[in-house]
């Protein structure tokens, strides 16, 4: 039987005074951002959309972001992703600034010194399926939202791991070659002239970039195939002096030093070819819901200029499941550096996963605008409520953490960023319910859907 406890909620916390306070923080966060506004009404307006966001409205879009704002009609919310002069770039930078504040606190604070090998920034990529054209960057390729080349948008994130947490914190748009070509559509998607093609790496590169620019740690960077194949990238970090563990296709030819000497072979091949039982180390990579997510690793030194230099070594990931199922990882590190310590480095890669898939539940994907500028506010605004909710999370975590046997609390988990999230929508920003504004929407959206449909019925009418 579970022990039985008598505990009240505000002995659990968080209390409804705390509860109480964590809009004070948002109102905070938004105050930040004043610098880079023109003007106070799309400011307030990015305050509103904040709130929409977090709230539990069915989809974030314009319509009903307003309709949660009690506006009477969407055109301020649209403005606001579009023709509203404010500088989403500067909100990103201030994003940026406040998760490192938050998952970087002052050494001095107990019980809070960073493990091996955070800060870790975690490279990745999200498809937005769309059913048009007309949409920044949107054309026929792999899309991971569907597992298959699909008719959509591609944005490369990257996000911020440390012991206390992680958030996204910068964002670009893959736009492909054939798109920036195309005059028609770089004026329908209002494309800066400035824009040109750059591949998914080298917009992983900027967001480093700017990330060392902002003096923000770095330990690590991890990230999957696509940026890992890249050689131009794995040397740009190498010159950076940032260590990686990169993931790289079972074809990637590498050479190796083995027992029987240098071999030059596709990686898949190498376990055949140069390992043996005694080479593989059981060890985990992360802990998650289930317990600890172990797997078989064996690890080789690369041969680089011709030399081992013990900086450069390739890593191979077993399933235990499976042991058919691999994975392959190149990874620069200084000497000395444990496997363990590169395990955990590669362990990290799950966090933006989970980022994108809380940020998908606050609205991430569920934007209507077609233009370039109108995807990038959408979407750092989206990354901003999230980088709000870790910042209560983490708070939170400090504020309640006690020895254990010191709690007189029933087991609880740590309050999670959806959990914050759900209380703040139920009980601070829920959905209107004055009855007059509801049905005023009611009858402005079927006032233009009727018009949608006239416009769309005479237009085929003269095409025909």
């Amino acid at each position: 039987m579970k022990p039985q406890h008598h505990t009240t909620w505000d002995d659990a916390g968080p209390s409804l005074q705390e509860i109480g306070s964590w809009p004070l923080a948002l109102i905070h966060l938004h105050q930040r951002l004043a610098p880079y506004f023109a003007r106070s009404e799309p400011r307030q307006h990015a305050l509103l959309y904040l709130q929409a966001i977090i709230s539990e409205i069915p989809r974030k879009n314009s319509w009903q972001i307003a309709e949660h704002a009690k506006q009477a009609r969407p055109y301020g919310m649209q403005r606001l992703l579009s023709r509203a002069v404010w500088d989403e770039e500067g909100v990103r930078n201030e994003l940026r600034a406040f998760v490192g504040e938050c998952l970087n606190p002052p050494p001095e604070d107990p019980g809070v010194a960073h493990q091996a090998p955070y800060p870790v920034h975690v490279i990745d990529e999200s498809g937005f399926p769309k059913r048009g054209t007309h949409s920044a960057g949107v054309q026929k390729q792999f899309c991971g939202a569907t597992g298959q080349v699909d008719n959509c948008q591609v944005g490369v994130f990257l996000s911020y791991v440390t012991a206390l947490g992680h958030a996204l914190i910068d964002r670009e748009l893959y736009l492909p070659e054939d798109r920036i070509t195309d005059t028609a559509h770089r004026q329908a998607a209002h494309i800066p002239e400035t824009v040109g093609f750059q591949t998914k790496p080298e917009l992983a590169r900027c967001m480093i970039q700017r990330a060392l620019s902002a003096s923000l740690p770095i330990g690590w960077v991890v990230a999957d195939t696509v940026y890992g194949h890249s050689t131009d990238l794995r040397l740009w970090l190498e010159e950076q002096g940032l260590s990686y563990a990169l993931a790289v296709p079972s074809n990637e030819v590498v050479c190796v030093q083995t027992a029987q000497g240098y071999r030059i072979c596709e990686v898949a091949s190498i376990e055949q070819q140069a390992l043996g039982v005694q080479d593989w180390q059981r060890l985990s990579m992360s802990l998650g819901t289930k317990g600890e997510r172990l797997f078989d690793w064996a690890i080789l030194p690369l041969v680089v200029h011709g030399t081992v230099d013990g900086c450069h070594w390739l890593v191979l990931r077993r399933c235990l499941d499976d042991p058919s199922e691999k994975a392959y990882y190149l990874v620069f590190a200084p000497l000395g550096t444990s496997l363990h310590t590169m395990v955990l480095a590669i362990g990290a890669r799950w966090s933006i996963e989970v980022d994108l898939e809380n940020a998908k539940d606050l609205g991430l994907d569920q934007y209507e605008v077609r233009s370039y500028v109108g995807w990038y506010r959408h979407i750092t605004l989206v990354m901003l409520a999230s980088a709000f909710l870790l910042g209560i999370c983490v708070q939170e975590s400090l504020h309640h953490s006690q020895p254990e046997e010191q709690t007189t609390s029933p087991p609880l988990i740590a309050l999670t960023t959806s959990e914050i999230r759900h209380l703040l929508a139920r009980l601070i920003w829920p959905a209107p319910s004055h009855a007059p504004l509801i049905c005023r929407w009611s009858w402005w959206r079927r006032e233009h859907q009727y018009w949608a449909g006239y416009y769309h019925r005479r237009r085929r009418l003269k095409a025909g």
